[in-house]
């Protein structure tokens, strides 16, 4: 037997030789035999001996043909059962399939995990204690203790790649956080000095809250955050798009049913511009208030994603001037006029500041710089439920898939060994935050996820 494409046994087919004499024996081995007969008695000649001599010879002739046809036809029947039994070279023989190679984002994840593991820094500070986590960026020149920003960040990369092994614990990344908080509550940036800030507050919140930690032991920073972060009181804060957007994804996180989740959401609404350059849509710029700066990719990216989890998280329904907006800011990314997507001018970094009054001086000013991943963030909005609605109301499949793959490959390219960098302009020297490498690291498992079709 051998077997078809899908493995289904099919007979093997007899050779040219096998079904000659099996048509010969199906002749019969009297007709072989009495046909031999007859040839030889007629061309036997008289001189032989007579008749009788003539018969003899023709007739034994004939027997013996008879006998041998017979056995010829046995034995071709027997071969072939005996082959139909057994494998045969190239039939029944089972072929060993190599398995195909994992594809390369694995292995993207696992020098990712190695590099972070052999980067975890641990500290025994004589004031706050045993610190284990991260600095602020991957391969910094001079050894530094882990921060609030950086291990907040390791912390959610840890979480998102199951903790695969004990080298690394969620209770010490955990504790470094409280060891880090603020005398007077929250967490600030390492730049920010002493006086804790919203934006980081929410980063550590929501890290711990996705770490496990009791909401309860986490109430009095989340009200700290959330009373604190008013135009009155941190009017920078309340006018910058970046931070608006992460305080509420945060809150989400930590508090999903605080009451100031709808004055914020509200403030981003409002804080939207039209764009005429594609068809008057909803988009944001790096402020909410006048001057709002130019109509941003990573921005617009930035409050899609936040409207979005509010449209998903709050319980009330939702005003429709804010489901306009969240709809309209993914029309307008799609709305790209670039035909190369993985190189836009909407895929380019930026890099702003925020800058806050100090409050101990109020004739200077605290300055945060912030540095933007847009590949990453366009890729987290185009996978958004608003994003799969607006796709499917509008028919822009094409449009949607060319801008998502475009902004993967962005991603993807960005990194080396699962390691993201970021260069700057004005100094040559290459450097890894550890936000960097979380966002591509997430943006690109989440659209492997995404990506993923059993069975194709």
């Amino acid at each position: 037997m051998r077997t078809g494409d899908g493995g289904t046994p099919v007979p093997a087919r007899p050779s040219e030789t096998a079904r000659f004499v099996g048509w010969l024996g199906s002749l019969g081995c009297a007709a072989a035999g009495y046909a031999v007969f007859q040839f030889l008695f007629g061309v036997l000649p008289d001189s032989l001996g007579g008749s009788a001599a003539r018969y003899l010879i023709s007739g034994l002739s004939g027997i013996g043909t008879g006998v041998a046809a017979w056995l010829a036809a046995a034995l071709v029947r027997a071969r072939a059962a005996a082959t139909a039994g057994a494998p045969t070279s190239g039939t029944t023989t089972p072929v060993v399939v190599e398995q195909p190679a994992p594809g390369p984002l694995p292995r993207v994840l696992s020098d990712a995990y190695d590099t972070l593991l052999a980067a975890l820094t641990v500290v025994d500070d004589p004031n706050r204690g045993l610190l284990t986590g991260w600095p602020h960026a991957l391969g910094e020149s001079a050894p530094t203790r882990p921060t609030s920003v950086g291990t907040a960040y390791g912390l959610h990369i840890m979480l998102d790649f199951g903790m695969p092994d004990g080298r690394v614990r969620t209770g010490d990344l955990v504790d470094t956080l409280w060891r880090l908080r603020l005398p007077t509550g929250g967490w600030s940036a390492r730049s920010q000095g002493s006086e804790a800030r919203p934006e980081v507050t929410a980063l550590v919140l929501g890290a711990l809250t996705r770490a496990g930690v009791p909401r309860d032991r986490l109430a009095q920073d989340v009200d700290r955050c959330a009373t604190g972060f008013t135009p009155r009181l941190d009017l920078a804060g309340r006018e910058s798009t970046h931070v608006v957007t992460t305080v509420m994804r945060g809150l989400l996180r930590a508090a999903p049913d605080h009451d100031v989740l709808p004055l914020l959401r509200e403030a981003l609404v409002e804080g939207a511009i039209n764009d005429r350059g594609r068809d008057r849509l909803h988009c944001w710029g790096y402020r909410l208030e006048s001057p709002h700066g130019l109509p941003s990719a990573l921005h617009t990216a930035q409050a899609v994603v936040a409207l979005d989890r509010c449209a998903r998280v709050l319980d009330e329904p939702e005003p429709e001037e804010v489901r306009t907006a969240r709809e309209d800011g993914v029309r307008w990314l799609l709305a790209c006029p670039a035909t190369l997507h993985h190189r836009c001018p909407d895929l380019r970094n930026l890099r702003e500041e925020v800058r806050r009054p100090r409050t101990d001086d109020s004739s200077r000013h605290e300055v945060l710089n912030v540095r933007h991943f847009t590949a990453s963030w366009v890729v987290r909005a185009l996978m958004s439920p608003t994003a799969q609605a607006v796709v499917a109301q509008d028919g822009s499949a094409e449009a949607w898939r060319e801008r998502l793959d475009g902004a993967a490959a962005a991603v993807w390219a960005g990194q080396t060994d699962g390691v993201w960098s970021w260069w700057s302009a004005d100094s040559s020297e290459l450097r890894y935050p550890m936000w960097m490498t979380y966002q591509g690291l997430s943006a690109l498992r989440a659209h492997a996820v995404w990506m993923y079709r059993p069975g194709q």
